[in-house]
């Protein structure tokens, strides 16, 4: 076997180390790092976005107010004609926060729209009968319309407000689960009521804006409110759903005996659960009934078409 010689061999590490010393330097070079670069975007990007926050800190606006005021219009309207009584039994106030809207703001546009709104859309329904359409009509019967119109505009607020309960109890139901799962994690790791809500509420708000609403609202309840069995009512009586009063039955429960508190919340997250998946099994069960007329008005007379013209067109052929 040929070994190298002394020579040889200096030759060789010689070269090597050239070829290494020429590769060092050369390699920030061929592969530039970008490190510097970025970490120099980045603060930059840090400084513009402070400038741009420091601005909008310094530009002179309304102070923010925790109570919105309704409109001038708005609460002139309800003084004139004193439709502050038509809330006095609270149900309008119930369902105003039931569908998410909160403070006296609310109640004032409400009531000032109702009053307006039947009143707009019979003089927009005149107006569109007699000089848009100019229809050979009796004046009376155009009347009955418009005035129909008007009546329209009267329960079109109130038909608003159940919409947006409906729509707000289903995001609710939706994550009561989860926020049942969060909060049987909060209070059996030794957090208090008031805590494990304020958790929950900052945890849940990715997931559901509303819950973290309700959850946020009912720990500030119960830090000002003399009875925690009022914020916990307050709780079942803005979402209006059997979930929350299950809950909330188990926190008065809880508050007032002292009994624990993380199986019942275990056993009604798992029940919140089971109905979430029962409400889901009953849509897709009625899903077939309802695919009946649409298949009917366009799907079979298409089948229908596509079937029989070839054999229309051959019998017309002969």
């Amino acid at each position: 076997m040929n070994f190298l010689n002394p020579e040889q061999l200096t030759v060789a590490l010689s070269a090597f180390a050239a070829f290494s010393a020429v590769l060092a330097v050369s390699w920030p070079y061929v592969f530039p790092n970008n490190l510097a670069t970025r970490m120099r975007r980045i603060e930059g990007e840090r400084e513009r976005i402070r400038v741009r926050e420091r601005a909008r800190l310094n530009v002179k606006a309304r102070p923010a107010s925790l109570r919105a005021e309704p409109r001038k219009l708005y609460k002139a309207i309800v003084d004139r004609f004193n439709l502050a009584r038509q809330a006095e039994n609270g149900e309008i106030i119930e369902k105003l926060n039931m569908a998410g809207y909160r403070g006296q703001a609310p109640v004032t546009t409400f009531l000032a729209v109702r009053l307006l709104a039947p009143l707009i859309l019979f003089v927009v329904g005149l107006l569109y009968r007699f000089v848009v359409m100019r229809p050979d009509l009796p004046p009376l019967l155009m009347a009955a319309m418009a005035a129909g119109m008007g009546a329209t505009g009267y329960f079109a607020p109130a038909i608003y407000i159940r919409n947006r309960i409906t729509k707000r109890q289903q995001a609710i139901r939706r994550a009561w689960p989860e926020a049942l799962d969060l909060l049987l994690i909060t209070v059996e790791s030794g957090m208090g009521v008031e805590s494990a809500f304020r958790k929950v509420g900052e945890e849940i708000a990715v997931q559901s804006a509303e819950v973290a609403e309700e959850m946020m609202l009912t720990t500030a309840e119960l830090s000002y409110l003399q009875d925690r069995r009022q914020a916990y009512d307050n709780l079942a009586r803005r979402t209006g759903l059997d979930g929350v009063r299950a809950v909330v039955t188990s926190l008065i429960q809880a508050e007032k005996y002292g009994t624990p508190l993380g199986q019942a919340l275990r056993v009604m997250a798992q029940e919140n659960r089971d109905m979430r998946m029962s409400e889901a099994e009953k849509k897709a069960a009625s899903l077939p009934p309802k695919l009946t007329v649409p298949m009917i008005v366009f799907f079979l007379p298409v089948l229908f078409a596509v079937i029989i013209t070839p054999a229309v067109i051959q019998i017309m052929d002969i």
